[in-house]
């Protein structure tokens, strides 16, 4: 059915939005998408990380940005400090670098329950989806264009597509909290 095809791709679209929306929360080690989409103030416009140096990782724990102008440290320093990493950077001349100190059990319960919220929002997104594309098969099948067991069909189908991406959810979810909860 074309309209569970074209919902499949509506779906992949929550998938990478919640792979990229949760790959911000800090785990046990370091991760370049920790930082790289800090908006900084460059040059009167606000920029993202990535954008204005090149962000390395040193070891388990370390963090390296290069700028690649180095009058942007001091905005970039100014950026990192504001944002909800809850870490202080240091530098040298031509670098800088953030030290993530290991994470305490109470730090990653809440990360947990962050990834749990978000984890619901894609399902509530996922939902959004399904009752659009069931609202336009039942408005084919009120116009003809859609034989009524063919619609049940298209419910069936659609679940049963709503249910793998739910699997998906969960999967991406026990992942992330696991390098979460590991040291």
């Amino acid at each position: 059915m074309e309209i569970i095809k074209k919902t499949k791709v509506d779906f992949d679209k929550v998938i990478d939005f919640f792979k990229k929306d949760i790959a911000s929360i800090r785990t046990g080690r370091a991760s370049t998408s920790l930082v790289e989409n800090i908006i900084v103030d460059s040059y009167g416009t606000k920029m993202p990380l990535k954008q204005v140096a090149s962000i390395n990782i040193l070891g388990s724990r370390v963090i390296s940005i290069q700028p690649w102008d180095k009058t942007l440290n001091q905005a970039i320093e100014k950026a990192i400090a504001q944002s909800d990493l809850g870490v202080n950077p240091s530098s040298d001349q031509d670098s800088i670098n953030i030290f993530l100190p290991p994470l305490t059990e109470e730090f990653r319960v809440s990360l947990s329950k962050i990834l749990n919220e978000k984890s619901e929002d894609a399902r509530v997104a996922l939902r959004k989806v399904r009752e659009d594309a069931w609202k336009e098969i039942q408005d084919g099948f009120r116009e003809g264009l859609i034989r009524e067991d063919d619609k049940f069909r298209g419910k069936n189908e659609l679940q049963k597509v709503v249910d793998e991406y739910n699997q998906k959810i969960d999967h991406i979810t026990e992942k992330k909290r696991k390098e979460i909860m590991e040291n």
